[in-house]
């Protein structure tokens, strides 16, 4: 998934844009997402469906992978938050049988509520929107440039590298178990229910071991280059925005304001 990440980021038709304002862009959208009505919501997940896939050419199943794994997390939490359970009495008949029953034992109901319904569709919005505006950013800059615009808001110098190392760790932790589970493979491995949990066992003990060998490796050839307790990074480079992008994205974001505003107001 992240070798997939990283390639439609450097391939994307708005590669070129200058990663400043598309994330000042997407922070903006991000803001009114949290804050906004669902119908601006939506309007403004659509809006980004555009930019992402349209605009930057992102292939649609891929977008739609990866606005759907983040959104298993909502899913899951859809039966805290619509399905409830209640003991039959006077008072509950009324109130139970508003709702949707799911079934009923002995003396308890469990059924869907309708606040609990609202509540959901609300969330989806907000969850939906959000979720393009970080899908934007991810798939149409690369890592390199966000690290190049968080040095440029004065993020710690510390917190960059360490971010910067754990990145470049993520390619070899994922390099490594594939090689290690198609070893495993080869040798009649990962086989039966039990035989892949033992596996799996032995191959995520293993994959620490290599992954130390590794980050030793990686150490020795940062003293051997130089090391100065400093990993520096290339100067941010501002890149020209289209007048064209520019102007859809400010009639954009004072339609959606309007929007938003009549809603409320109405």
């Amino acid at each position: 998934m992240i070798k997939l990440i990283d390639t439609l980021s450097y391939k994307n038709r708005l590669r070129s844009v200058s990663p400043m304002w598309k994330c000042g862009f997407a922070a903006v959208l991000f803001i009114g997402s949290y804050l906004s009505q669902p119908v601006v919501q939506l309007c403004l997940a659509g809006w980004m469906l555009v930019w992402t896939v349209l605009y930057a050419r992102i292939p649609l199943q891929s977008y739609i992978l990866l606005i759907g794994i983040p959104g298993l997390f909502y899913v899951t939490s859809l039966p805290a938050i619509m399905v409830e359970i209640s003991m039959q009495s006077r008072d509950s008949i009324a109130v139970i049988s508003t709702n949707h029953v799911l079934f009923t034992i002995l003396n308890w109901t469990l059924y869907i509520s309708e606040a609990g319904l609202h509540q959901a569709g609300y969330l989806f919005a907000r969850v939906f929107a959000c979720i393009s505006c970080l899908t934007f950013v991810m798939l149409t800059t690369p890592m390199s440039e966000l690290f190049q615009v968080m040095k440029k808001l004065r993020m710690p110098a510390l917190v960059l590298e360490i971010m910067l190392i754990m990145y470049r760790f993520l390619f070899v932790l994922t390099e490594t178990a594939q090689h290690m589970y198609t070893a495993q493979k080869a040798r009649g491995g990962q086989s039966g229910f039990r035989g892949r949990l033992n596996d799996t066992a032995i191959l995520i003990v293993r994959l620490f071991g290599k992954t130390m060998q590794r980050y030793k490796a990686l150490s020795h050839g940062l003293i051997a280059r130089g090391f100065t307790d400093e990993i520096r990074m290339a100067p941010y480079t501002a890149h020209p925005v289209a007048s064209r992008y520019q102007w859809e994205s400010r009639i954009g974001v004072v339609l959606l304001l309007g929007l938003e505003l009549w809603i409320r107001w109405r």
